[in-house]
Protein backbone atom coordinates (compact mmCIF):
# COMPACT_ATOMS: atom_id res chain seq x y z
CA UNK A 1 0.00 0.00 0.00
CA UNK A 2 1.51 3.37 -0.99
CA UNK A 3 2.24 5.88 1.77
CA UNK A 4 1.06 9.43 1.11
CA UNK A 5 2.24 12.67 2.71
CA UNK A 6 -1.02 12.88 4.66
CA UNK A 7 -0.34 9.41 6.14
CA UNK A 8 3.09 10.47 7.48
CA UNK A 9 1.64 13.73 8.84
CA UNK A 10 -1.19 11.83 10.56
CA UNK A 11 1.24 9.44 12.23
CA UNK A 12 3.45 12.29 13.49
CA UNK A 13 0.43 14.22 14.79
CA UNK A 14 -0.82 11.15 16.63
CA UNK A 15 2.64 10.60 18.16
CA UNK A 16 2.54 14.23 19.34
CA UNK A 17 -0.96 13.75 20.81
CA UNK A 18 -0.02 10.61 22.71
CA UNK A 19 3.24 12.10 23.96
CA UNK A 20 1.33 15.13 25.23
CA UNK A 21 -1.18 12.90 27.02
CA UNK A 22 1.80 11.23 28.71
CA UNK A 23 3.14 14.63 29.75
CA UNK A 24 6.27 14.49 27.57
CA UNK A 25 8.63 17.43 27.05
CA UNK A 26 6.73 20.19 25.16
CA UNK A 27 9.68 20.75 22.80
CA UNK A 28 9.60 17.08 21.83
CA UNK A 29 5.85 17.28 21.19
CA UNK A 30 6.29 20.42 19.11
CA UNK A 31 9.01 18.76 17.01
CA UNK A 32 6.54 16.10 15.85
CA UNK A 33 3.83 18.68 15.14
CA UNK A 34 6.27 20.77 13.09
CA UNK A 35 7.37 17.68 11.19
CA UNK A 36 3.74 16.79 10.47
CA UNK A 37 3.12 20.25 9.12
CA UNK A 38 6.24 20.19 6.96
CA UNK A 39 5.42 16.82 5.38
CA UNK A 40 1.73 17.62 5.03
CA UNK A 41 2.60 20.89 3.28
CA UNK A 42 4.90 19.36 0.66
CA UNK A 43 3.67 19.57 -2.92
CA UNK A 44 5.89 16.63 -3.90
CA UNK A 45 5.33 13.10 -2.62
CA UNK A 46 7.64 12.31 0.29
CA UNK A 47 7.84 8.74 -1.06
CA UNK A 48 9.06 10.04 -4.42
CA UNK A 49 11.64 12.24 -2.68
CA UNK A 50 12.93 9.20 -0.80
CA UNK A 51 13.09 7.15 -4.01
CA UNK A 52 15.12 9.94 -5.60
CA UNK A 53 17.47 9.70 -2.58
CA UNK A 54 16.79 13.28 -1.48
CA UNK A 55 18.18 14.07 1.96
CA UNK A 56 14.93 14.33 3.96
CA UNK A 57 16.84 15.64 6.99
CA UNK A 58 17.33 18.92 5.13
CA UNK A 59 13.57 19.60 5.18
CA UNK A 60 12.57 22.29 7.74
CA UNK A 61 12.12 20.83 11.23
CA UNK A 62 12.99 17.26 10.23
CA UNK A 63 16.61 16.40 11.03
CA UNK A 64 18.25 12.97 10.98
CA UNK A 65 16.09 11.34 13.67
CA UNK A 66 12.75 12.26 12.10
CA UNK A 67 14.09 11.54 8.61
CA UNK A 68 14.83 8.01 9.82
CA UNK A 69 11.30 7.69 11.17
CA UNK A 70 9.89 8.86 7.82
CA UNK A 71 11.99 6.16 6.15
CA UNK A 72 10.50 3.56 8.50
CA UNK A 73 6.94 4.70 7.72
CA UNK A 74 7.61 4.64 3.98
CA UNK A 75 9.07 1.14 4.21
CA UNK A 76 6.58 -0.49 6.61
CA UNK A 77 3.50 1.75 6.54
CA UNK A 78 3.74 2.32 10.30
CA UNK A 79 6.02 3.64 13.06
CA UNK A 80 7.19 1.34 15.84
CA UNK A 81 7.38 4.28 18.24
CA UNK A 82 3.68 4.97 17.69
CA UNK A 83 2.80 1.31 18.26
CA UNK A 84 4.70 1.40 21.57
CA UNK A 85 2.93 4.61 22.60
CA UNK A 86 -0.45 3.05 21.82
CA UNK A 87 0.34 0.24 24.29
CA UNK A 88 0.84 2.82 27.06
CA UNK A 89 -2.28 4.87 26.26
CA UNK A 90 -5.77 3.25 26.34
CA UNK A 91 -6.63 2.60 22.65
CA UNK A 92 -10.09 4.19 22.75
CA UNK A 93 -8.63 7.36 24.22
CA UNK A 94 -7.58 8.22 20.66
CA UNK A 95 -11.27 8.51 19.75
CA UNK A 96 -11.77 10.95 22.62
CA UNK A 97 -9.03 13.09 21.05
CA UNK A 98 -11.22 13.43 17.94
CA UNK A 99 -13.86 15.40 19.85
CA UNK A 100 -13.40 19.06 18.79
CA UNK A 101 -12.12 21.22 21.63
CA UNK A 102 -10.49 18.32 23.49
CA UNK A 103 -6.77 18.55 22.95
CA UNK A 104 -4.27 16.16 24.55
CA UNK A 105 -4.00 18.21 27.77
CA UNK A 106 -7.74 18.12 28.38
CA UNK A 107 -7.95 14.44 27.46
CA UNK A 108 -5.20 13.75 30.02
CA UNK A 109 -7.10 15.74 32.66
CA UNK A 110 -10.28 13.76 31.92
CA UNK A 111 -8.39 10.49 32.12
CA UNK A 112 -6.59 11.38 35.34
CA UNK A 113 -9.67 12.83 37.08
CA UNK A 114 -12.51 10.57 35.91
CA UNK A 115 -10.72 7.55 34.39
CA UNK A 116 -12.29 8.40 31.02
CA UNK A 117 -10.95 6.04 28.34
CA UNK A 118 -13.71 6.02 25.68
CA UNK A 119 -16.24 8.37 24.12
CA UNK A 120 -18.92 6.36 25.93
CA UNK A 121 -17.20 7.14 29.27
CA UNK A 122 -17.03 10.77 28.18
CA UNK A 123 -20.72 10.93 27.30
CA UNK A 124 -21.78 9.30 30.58
CA UNK A 125 -19.63 11.69 32.61
CA UNK A 126 -21.02 14.70 30.73
CA UNK A 127 -24.64 13.57 31.25
CA UNK A 128 -23.97 13.09 34.97
CA UNK A 129 -22.48 16.64 35.07
CA UNK A 130 -19.11 15.42 36.34
CA UNK A 131 -16.94 17.14 33.75
CA UNK A 132 -17.91 20.67 34.78
CA UNK A 133 -16.32 20.03 38.17
CA UNK A 134 -12.84 19.50 36.70
CA UNK A 135 -10.60 22.55 36.77
CA UNK A 136 -10.42 24.21 33.35
CA UNK A 137 -13.68 22.78 32.01
CA UNK A 138 -17.00 24.21 33.24
CA UNK A 139 -20.65 23.87 32.30
CA UNK A 140 -20.36 25.27 28.74
CA UNK A 141 -17.49 22.92 27.87
CA UNK A 142 -19.52 20.00 29.16
CA UNK A 143 -22.52 21.00 27.03
CA UNK A 144 -20.28 21.42 23.99
CA UNK A 145 -18.84 17.93 24.46
CA UNK A 146 -22.33 16.43 24.42
CA UNK A 147 -23.27 18.43 21.33
CA UNK A 148 -20.19 17.19 19.47
CA UNK A 149 -20.75 13.54 20.45
CA UNK A 150 -24.36 13.75 19.22
CA UNK A 151 -23.31 15.51 16.02
CA UNK A 152 -20.64 12.94 15.20
CA UNK A 153 -22.87 9.97 15.91
CA UNK A 154 -25.42 11.13 13.32
CA UNK A 155 -23.00 12.47 10.73
CA UNK A 156 -21.63 10.69 7.67
CA UNK A 157 -17.86 11.11 7.64
CA UNK A 158 -16.72 13.47 4.91
CA UNK A 159 -13.20 14.11 3.72
CA UNK A 160 -11.67 17.57 3.44
CA UNK A 161 -11.37 18.57 -0.24
CA UNK A 162 -7.59 18.92 0.08
CA UNK A 163 -7.32 15.31 1.29
CA UNK A 164 -9.70 14.04 -1.40
CA UNK A 165 -7.69 15.78 -4.15
CA UNK A 166 -4.56 13.56 -4.08
CA UNK A 167 -6.77 10.46 -3.81
CA UNK A 168 -8.75 11.54 -6.90
CA UNK A 169 -5.57 12.45 -8.79
CA UNK A 170 -3.89 9.13 -8.02
CA UNK A 171 -6.98 7.17 -9.07
CA UNK A 172 -7.19 9.02 -12.37
CA UNK A 173 -3.50 8.38 -13.05
CA UNK A 174 -4.00 4.70 -12.30
CA UNK A 175 -6.98 4.44 -14.65
CA UNK A 176 -5.23 6.33 -17.47
CA UNK A 177 -2.58 3.60 -17.60
CA UNK A 178 -5.18 1.22 -19.04
CA UNK A 179 -5.63 1.42 -22.78
CA UNK A 180 -9.11 2.13 -24.10
CA UNK A 181 -10.09 5.07 -21.90
CA UNK A 182 -11.04 8.25 -23.78
CA UNK A 183 -12.53 10.70 -21.26
CA UNK A 184 -12.18 10.63 -17.49
CA UNK A 185 -13.50 13.08 -14.89
CA UNK A 186 -14.33 13.07 -11.19
CA UNK A 187 -17.89 14.38 -10.83
CA UNK A 188 -20.10 14.92 -7.76
CA UNK A 189 -19.40 17.35 -4.94
CA UNK A 190 -15.69 17.05 -5.77
CA UNK A 191 -16.24 18.71 -9.16
CA UNK A 192 -18.43 21.36 -7.55
CA UNK A 193 -15.47 22.01 -5.22
CA UNK A 194 -17.42 21.65 -2.01
CA UNK A 195 -15.20 22.00 1.04
CA UNK A 196 -15.77 18.36 2.04
CA UNK A 197 -16.37 15.24 -0.05
CA UNK A 198 -18.45 12.22 0.99
CA UNK A 199 -17.42 9.93 -1.86
CA UNK A 200 -15.98 10.06 -5.38
CA UNK A 201 -17.94 9.54 -8.61
CA UNK A 202 -15.64 8.88 -11.57
CA UNK A 203 -17.06 8.88 -15.10
CA UNK A 204 -15.24 7.52 -18.14
CA UNK A 205 -15.87 6.85 -21.79
CA UNK A 206 -13.91 4.12 -23.49
CA UNK A 207 -13.43 2.10 -26.65
CA UNK A 208 -15.96 -0.61 -27.34
CA UNK A 209 -15.18 -3.91 -25.68
CA UNK A 210 -12.74 -2.54 -23.09
CA UNK A 211 -15.21 -2.23 -20.17
CA UNK A 212 -14.35 -5.41 -18.34
CA UNK A 213 -10.58 -4.92 -18.54
CA UNK A 214 -10.94 -1.37 -17.22
CA UNK A 215 -13.15 -2.49 -14.33
CA UNK A 216 -10.62 -5.19 -13.37
CA UNK A 217 -7.81 -2.63 -13.57
CA UNK A 218 -9.87 -0.40 -11.25
CA UNK A 219 -10.42 -3.03 -8.54
CA UNK A 220 -6.74 -4.01 -8.75
CA UNK A 221 -5.77 -0.53 -7.52
CA UNK A 222 -3.50 -1.03 -4.51
CA UNK A 223 -5.51 1.25 -2.19
CA UNK A 224 -8.77 -0.72 -2.62
CA UNK A 225 -9.84 -2.25 0.70
CA UNK A 226 -12.87 -4.14 -0.63
CA UNK A 227 -15.22 -4.29 -3.60
CA UNK A 228 -18.84 -3.34 -2.92
CA UNK A 229 -20.16 -4.31 -6.36
CA UNK A 230 -18.73 -5.04 -9.79
CA UNK A 231 -20.32 -4.84 -13.24
CA UNK A 232 -19.62 -3.93 -16.85
CA UNK A 233 -20.76 -0.29 -16.53
CA UNK A 234 -20.48 0.38 -12.79
CA UNK A 235 -18.15 -0.78 -10.05
CA UNK A 236 -18.04 0.44 -6.46
CA UNK A 237 -15.12 0.05 -4.05
CA UNK A 238 -14.10 1.28 -0.63
CA UNK A 239 -10.52 2.47 -0.25
CA UNK A 240 -8.24 1.86 2.73
CA UNK A 241 -9.09 5.38 3.89
CA UNK A 242 -12.79 4.46 4.10
CA UNK A 243 -13.67 6.61 1.09
CA UNK A 244 -16.14 5.04 -1.34
CA UNK A 245 -15.46 5.37 -5.06
CA UNK A 246 -17.94 4.63 -7.86
CA UNK A 247 -16.62 4.15 -11.41
CA UNK A 248 -19.13 4.45 -14.23
CA UNK A 249 -18.58 3.78 -17.92
CA UNK A 250 -20.96 5.88 -20.03
CA UNK A 251 -21.53 5.94 -23.82
CA UNK A 252 -19.89 8.84 -25.66
CA UNK A 253 -23.30 9.97 -26.87
CA UNK A 254 -24.45 10.34 -23.23
CA UNK A 255 -21.23 11.70 -21.73
CA UNK A 256 -22.41 15.31 -21.24
CA UNK A 257 -25.78 14.28 -19.84
CA UNK A 258 -24.16 11.82 -17.43
CA UNK A 259 -21.56 14.39 -16.36
CA UNK A 260 -24.32 16.91 -15.67
CA UNK A 261 -26.41 14.36 -13.78
CA UNK A 262 -23.62 12.97 -11.58
CA UNK A 263 -22.05 16.38 -10.90
CA UNK A 264 -25.29 17.60 -9.31
CA UNK A 265 -26.34 19.07 -7.08
CA UNK A 266 -29.60 17.15 -6.85
CA UNK A 267 -31.62 20.35 -6.41
CA UNK A 268 -29.91 21.98 -9.42
CA UNK A 269 -30.63 18.94 -11.57
CA UNK A 270 -34.29 18.95 -10.54
CA UNK A 271 -34.57 22.63 -11.52
CA UNK A 272 -33.03 21.89 -14.95
CA UNK A 273 -35.34 18.91 -15.46
CA UNK A 274 -38.37 21.06 -14.60
CA UNK A 275 -37.25 23.56 -17.24
CA UNK A 276 -37.08 20.64 -19.67
CA UNK A 277 -40.58 19.43 -18.81
CA UNK A 278 -41.94 22.89 -19.65
CA UNK A 279 -40.48 22.42 -23.14
CA UNK A 280 -41.75 18.86 -23.49
CA UNK A 281 -38.32 17.36 -22.86
CA UNK A 282 -37.13 14.52 -20.66
CA UNK A 283 -33.66 14.96 -19.18
CA UNK A 284 -31.75 12.19 -17.45
CA UNK A 285 -28.23 10.73 -17.28
CA UNK A 286 -28.65 9.23 -20.76
CA UNK A 287 -29.48 12.43 -22.62
CA UNK A 288 -32.19 14.93 -23.50
CA UNK A 289 -35.19 13.36 -25.24
CA UNK A 290 -38.27 14.57 -27.09
CA UNK A 291 -40.45 11.51 -26.91
CA UNK A 292 -38.11 8.69 -27.98
CA UNK A 293 -35.87 10.93 -30.03
CA UNK A 294 -32.51 11.95 -28.53
CA UNK A 295 -32.01 15.71 -28.84
CA UNK A 296 -28.73 16.15 -26.98
CA UNK A 297 -26.35 14.59 -24.47
CA UNK A 298 -22.79 14.52 -25.82
CA UNK A 299 -21.80 17.66 -23.90
CA UNK A 300 -23.10 19.54 -20.88
CA UNK A 301 -23.40 22.66 -23.01
CA UNK A 302 -25.90 20.84 -25.24
CA UNK A 303 -27.99 19.90 -22.21
CA UNK A 304 -28.24 23.51 -21.05
CA UNK A 305 -28.92 24.79 -24.57
CA UNK A 306 -31.96 22.51 -24.85
CA UNK A 307 -33.62 24.36 -21.95
CA UNK A 308 -32.54 27.78 -23.21
CA UNK A 309 -29.68 28.30 -20.76
CA UNK A 310 -25.98 29.10 -21.15
CA UNK A 311 -23.42 26.74 -19.63
CA UNK A 312 -23.39 27.01 -15.84
CA UNK A 313 -20.08 26.41 -14.04
CA UNK A 314 -20.08 23.40 -11.65
CA UNK A 315 -19.32 25.54 -8.57
CA UNK A 316 -22.61 27.43 -9.06
CA UNK A 317 -24.84 24.37 -9.35
CA UNK A 318 -26.54 24.49 -5.95
CA UNK A 319 -29.98 25.85 -6.97
CA UNK A 320 -29.26 29.17 -5.28
CA UNK A 321 -30.49 31.40 -8.09
CA UNK A 322 -28.09 30.32 -10.82
CA UNK A 323 -30.94 29.14 -13.09
CA UNK A 324 -32.72 32.50 -12.85
CA UNK A 325 -29.46 34.39 -13.34
CA UNK A 326 -28.65 32.29 -16.39
CA UNK A 327 -32.05 33.09 -17.92
CA UNK A 328 -31.34 36.80 -17.49
CA UNK A 329 -27.78 36.45 -18.83
CA UNK A 330 -26.65 37.62 -15.38
CA UNK A 331 -24.29 34.83 -14.31
CA UNK A 332 -21.08 36.11 -12.71
CA UNK A 333 -17.77 36.02 -14.56
CA UNK A 334 -16.18 33.85 -11.96
CA UNK A 335 -12.76 34.53 -10.52
CA UNK A 336 -9.89 32.27 -11.63
CA UNK A 337 -6.52 31.63 -10.02
CA UNK A 338 -4.89 33.52 -12.89
CA UNK A 339 -6.62 36.69 -11.64
CA UNK A 340 -4.71 36.59 -8.33
CA UNK A 341 -1.76 39.00 -8.27
CA UNK A 342 -0.41 38.39 -4.78
CA UNK A 343 -0.95 36.93 -1.31
CA UNK A 344 -1.89 39.19 1.60
CA UNK A 345 -1.25 36.83 4.53
CA UNK A 346 1.89 34.71 4.99
CA UNK A 347 4.14 33.76 7.91
CA UNK A 348 7.89 33.31 8.31
CA UNK A 349 10.00 31.55 10.90
CA UNK A 350 9.99 34.83 12.88
CA UNK A 351 6.73 33.49 14.32
CA UNK A 352 5.41 29.98 13.55
CA UNK A 353 6.33 29.77 9.87
CA UNK A 354 8.92 27.27 8.66
CA UNK A 355 10.91 29.39 6.21
CA UNK A 356 12.74 32.69 6.09
CA UNK A 357 11.27 35.84 4.62
CA UNK A 358 13.61 35.59 1.64
CA UNK A 359 12.50 32.02 0.92
CA UNK A 360 8.79 32.90 1.14
CA UNK A 361 9.31 35.89 -1.17
CA UNK A 362 11.17 33.80 -3.74
CA UNK A 363 8.38 31.19 -3.71
CA UNK A 364 5.78 33.93 -4.25
CA UNK A 365 7.80 35.35 -7.15
CA UNK A 366 8.03 31.91 -8.73
CA UNK A 367 4.23 31.80 -8.69
CA UNK A 368 4.21 34.96 -10.79
CA UNK A 369 2.93 37.21 -7.99
CA UNK A 370 3.59 40.95 -7.82
CA UNK A 371 3.57 41.15 -4.01
CA UNK A 372 3.52 39.17 -0.76
CA UNK A 373 2.45 40.42 2.66
CA UNK A 374 4.59 39.17 5.54
CA UNK A 375 1.98 38.82 8.30
CA UNK A 376 3.63 37.11 11.25
CA UNK A 377 1.70 36.73 14.51
CA UNK A 378 1.67 39.37 17.22
CA UNK A 379 2.94 38.84 20.76
CA UNK A 380 -0.29 37.60 22.40
CA UNK A 381 -0.04 34.32 20.49
CA UNK A 382 2.91 33.17 22.59
CA UNK A 383 2.73 29.58 21.29
CA UNK A 384 3.56 30.99 17.83
CA UNK A 385 6.39 33.18 19.20
CA UNK A 386 4.48 36.26 18.12
CA UNK A 387 6.27 39.55 17.50
CA UNK A 388 6.33 42.32 20.08
CA UNK A 389 6.73 45.98 19.15
CA UNK A 390 10.54 45.85 18.96
CA UNK A 391 10.73 42.68 16.85
CA UNK A 392 8.09 44.04 14.48
CA UNK A 393 10.05 47.28 14.12
CA UNK A 394 13.16 45.24 13.26
CA UNK A 395 11.17 43.28 10.68
CA UNK A 396 9.84 46.50 9.12
CA UNK A 397 13.41 47.72 8.71
CA UNK A 398 14.47 44.44 7.11
CA UNK A 399 11.57 44.58 4.63
CA UNK A 400 12.47 48.15 3.68
CA UNK A 401 16.06 47.09 2.99
CA UNK A 402 14.98 44.07 0.94
CA UNK A 403 12.53 46.16 -1.09
CA UNK A 404 15.37 48.50 -2.06
CA UNK A 405 17.10 45.52 -3.72
CA UNK A 406 14.02 43.87 -5.21
CA UNK A 407 12.82 44.71 -8.70
CA UNK A 408 9.30 44.11 -10.01
CA UNK A 409 8.11 42.73 -6.66
CA UNK A 410 6.91 44.32 -3.42
CA UNK A 411 7.26 42.81 0.06
CA UNK A 412 4.39 44.25 2.08
CA UNK A 413 4.89 45.12 5.72
CA UNK A 414 2.09 43.48 7.68
CA UNK A 415 1.16 41.68 10.90
CA UNK A 416 -1.57 39.26 11.95
CA UNK A 417 -2.50 41.02 15.14
CA UNK A 418 -4.63 39.34 17.79
CA UNK A 419 -8.01 40.81 18.65
CA UNK A 420 -8.01 40.72 22.45
CA UNK A 421 -11.07 39.81 24.48
CA UNK A 422 -12.05 43.45 24.99
CA UNK A 423 -11.71 44.23 21.27
CA UNK A 424 -8.44 46.11 21.52
CA UNK A 425 -5.56 45.13 19.26
CA UNK A 426 -2.47 43.34 20.53
CA UNK A 427 -0.06 46.05 19.34
CA UNK A 428 -0.28 49.86 19.65
CA UNK A 429 -1.23 52.21 16.82
CA UNK A 430 2.18 53.88 16.84
CA UNK A 431 3.72 50.72 15.34
CA UNK A 432 0.70 49.60 13.29
CA UNK A 433 0.81 52.93 11.42
CA UNK A 434 4.18 51.96 9.93
CA UNK A 435 2.70 48.90 8.20
CA UNK A 436 1.24 48.58 4.72
CA UNK A 437 -1.70 46.54 5.97
CA UNK A 438 -2.94 44.85 9.15
CA UNK A 439 -4.77 41.53 9.38
CA UNK A 440 -6.80 41.30 12.62
CA UNK A 441 -7.80 37.85 13.89
CA UNK A 442 -9.44 36.07 16.82
CA UNK A 443 -7.21 33.29 18.18
CA UNK A 444 -8.71 32.64 21.62
CA UNK A 445 -11.96 32.99 23.61
CA UNK A 446 -13.94 31.33 20.81
CA UNK A 447 -16.99 30.61 22.98
CA UNK A 448 -18.03 34.11 23.99
CA UNK A 449 -21.73 34.88 23.63
CA UNK A 450 -22.89 36.44 20.36
CA UNK A 451 -23.30 39.81 22.05
CA UNK A 452 -19.78 39.78 23.53
CA UNK A 453 -18.14 38.36 20.40
CA UNK A 454 -19.80 40.95 18.17
CA UNK A 455 -18.88 43.78 20.52
CA UNK A 456 -15.30 42.52 20.58
CA UNK A 457 -14.88 42.35 16.79
CA UNK A 458 -16.77 45.58 16.07
CA UNK A 459 -14.50 47.45 18.46
CA UNK A 460 -11.47 46.00 16.68
CA UNK A 461 -12.89 47.10 13.33
CA UNK A 462 -13.29 50.62 14.70
CA UNK A 463 -9.51 50.89 14.78
CA UNK A 464 -8.32 52.76 11.69
CA UNK A 465 -5.54 50.20 11.21
CA UNK A 466 -7.86 47.19 11.09
CA UNK A 467 -7.74 46.55 7.35
CA UNK A 468 -8.64 42.87 6.94
CA UNK A 469 -10.55 40.60 9.33
CA UNK A 470 -8.61 37.33 9.24
CA UNK A 471 -10.48 33.98 9.07
CA UNK A 472 -13.61 35.87 10.22
CA UNK A 473 -15.66 33.07 11.80
CA UNK A 474 -12.73 31.17 13.33
CA UNK A 475 -14.04 27.77 12.29
CA UNK A 476 -11.93 24.67 11.63
CA UNK A 477 -13.84 22.30 9.36
CA UNK A 478 -14.95 19.23 11.30
CA UNK A 479 -12.99 20.34 14.35
CA UNK A 480 -14.18 23.71 15.63
CA UNK A 481 -17.55 25.36 15.18
CA UNK A 482 -17.62 28.97 13.96
CA UNK A 483 -17.83 31.90 16.34
CA UNK A 484 -21.37 32.89 17.28
CA UNK A 485 -21.67 35.97 15.05
CA UNK A 486 -24.36 37.99 13.31
CA UNK A 487 -22.69 37.86 9.89
CA UNK A 488 -25.05 40.30 8.21
CA UNK A 489 -24.39 42.89 10.89
CA UNK A 490 -20.66 42.18 10.67
CA UNK A 491 -20.66 42.65 6.89
CA UNK A 492 -22.58 45.91 7.19
CA UNK A 493 -20.10 47.13 9.80
CA UNK A 494 -17.16 46.17 7.57
CA UNK A 495 -18.61 48.17 4.66
CA UNK A 496 -19.28 51.20 6.88
CA UNK A 497 -15.79 51.11 8.40
CA UNK A 498 -13.87 50.39 5.19
CA UNK A 499 -12.73 46.95 6.40
CA UNK A 500 -12.34 43.86 4.26
CA UNK A 501 -13.01 40.18 4.88
CA UNK A 502 -10.47 37.41 4.43
CA UNK A 503 -11.21 34.19 2.60
CA UNK A 504 -8.60 32.07 4.33
CA UNK A 505 -7.51 29.41 1.83
CA UNK A 506 -6.17 26.93 4.39
CA UNK A 507 -8.16 23.81 3.42
CA UNK A 508 -9.11 23.14 7.03
CA UNK A 509 -10.48 26.68 7.38
CA UNK A 510 -11.94 27.96 4.07
CA UNK A 511 -13.27 30.86 6.07
CA UNK A 512 -15.36 32.72 4.83
CA UNK A 513 -17.59 29.88 3.66
CA UNK A 514 -19.30 30.03 0.27
CA UNK A 515 -22.55 31.55 1.55
CA UNK A 516 -20.67 34.30 3.39
CA UNK A 517 -18.59 35.00 0.26
CA UNK A 518 -21.82 35.66 -1.59
CA UNK A 519 -23.15 37.76 1.27
CA UNK A 520 -20.00 39.91 1.08
CA UNK A 521 -20.53 40.40 -2.66
CA UNK A 522 -24.17 41.35 -2.21
CA UNK A 523 -23.31 43.83 0.54
CA UNK A 524 -20.45 45.41 -1.38
CA UNK A 525 -17.68 44.16 0.92
CA UNK A 526 -14.53 43.14 -0.91
CA UNK A 527 -12.53 40.13 0.24
CA UNK A 528 -8.87 39.17 0.30
CA UNK A 529 -8.17 35.57 -0.67
CA UNK A 530 -5.05 34.65 1.30
CA UNK A 531 -3.27 31.39 2.04
CA UNK A 532 -2.13 32.14 5.61
CA UNK A 533 0.95 30.26 4.41
CA UNK A 534 3.33 28.80 6.99
CA UNK A 535 5.41 26.85 4.45
CA UNK A 536 6.48 27.42 0.85
CA UNK A 537 4.00 24.85 -0.38
CA UNK A 538 1.14 26.45 1.56
CA UNK A 539 1.22 29.21 -1.06
CA UNK A 540 -0.23 26.65 -3.47
CA UNK A 541 -3.41 26.50 -1.36
CA UNK A 542 -4.59 29.64 -3.14
CA UNK A 543 -6.64 27.40 -5.45
CA UNK A 544 -8.82 26.28 -2.53
CA UNK A 545 -9.62 29.88 -1.66
CA UNK A 546 -10.39 30.66 -5.30
CA UNK A 547 -12.72 27.65 -5.55
CA UNK A 548 -14.50 28.78 -2.38
CA UNK A 549 -14.88 32.27 -3.83
CA UNK A 550 -16.28 30.83 -7.07
CA UNK A 551 -18.89 28.91 -5.08
CA UNK A 552 -19.75 32.29 -3.54
CA UNK A 553 -20.29 33.88 -7.01
CA UNK A 554 -17.25 36.16 -6.68
CA UNK A 555 -15.85 37.97 -9.69
CA UNK A 556 -12.31 39.42 -9.95
CA UNK A 557 -13.53 42.89 -8.94
CA UNK A 558 -14.91 41.48 -5.65
CA UNK A 559 -11.40 40.46 -4.58
CA UNK A 560 -8.70 42.82 -3.29
CA UNK A 561 -5.68 40.87 -4.47
CA UNK A 562 -6.67 40.78 -8.12
CA UNK A 563 -5.45 44.38 -8.20
CA UNK A 564 -1.96 45.92 -8.39
CA UNK A 565 -0.66 47.07 -5.01
CA UNK A 566 -1.08 50.77 -5.81
CA UNK A 567 -4.84 50.21 -6.24
CA UNK A 568 -5.16 48.11 -3.08
CA UNK A 569 -3.30 50.82 -1.17
CA UNK A 570 -5.98 53.36 -2.10
CA UNK A 571 -8.76 51.01 -0.95
CA UNK A 572 -7.06 50.41 2.41
CA UNK A 573 -7.16 54.08 3.36
CA UNK A 574 -9.98 54.43 5.88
Amino acid sequence: MPVHNADVAEIFNLVADLLEIQGANPFRVRAYRNAARTVGGLSKSIATMAEEEKDLSELPGIGEDLAGKIGEILETGKLSQLEDLKKDVPPDLQDVLKIPGLGPKKVKALHDSLKINTTKDLEEAARKEKIRKIKGFGEKTEEKILEEIERQSGEKKRLCLALAEPVADALQEHLKKKKGIKDIVVAGSYRRRKETVGDLDILITCRKGSNEKIMKHFIDYEDVDHVVSQGRTRTSVVLDSGLRVDLRVVPQVSYGAALHYFTGSKSHNIAVRKSGVQKGLKINEYGVFKGKKRKAGKTEKEVYEQVGLPYIEPELRENRGEIEAARKDALPRLLTEKDIRGDLHAHTRESDGHFSMEEMVEAARERGYDYLAISDHSKHLAVARGLDRKRLADQIGKIDRLNEKTKDFIILKSIEVDILEDGSLDLPDDILKDLDLVVCSVHYKFRLSREKQMKRILRAMDNRYCHILGHPTGRMIGDREPLDLDMEKLMDAARERGCFMEVNAQPERLDLNDLHCRMAREKGVKVAISTDAHTLNDLENMRFGVWQARRGWLEPDDVLNTRPWKDIKKLLRK
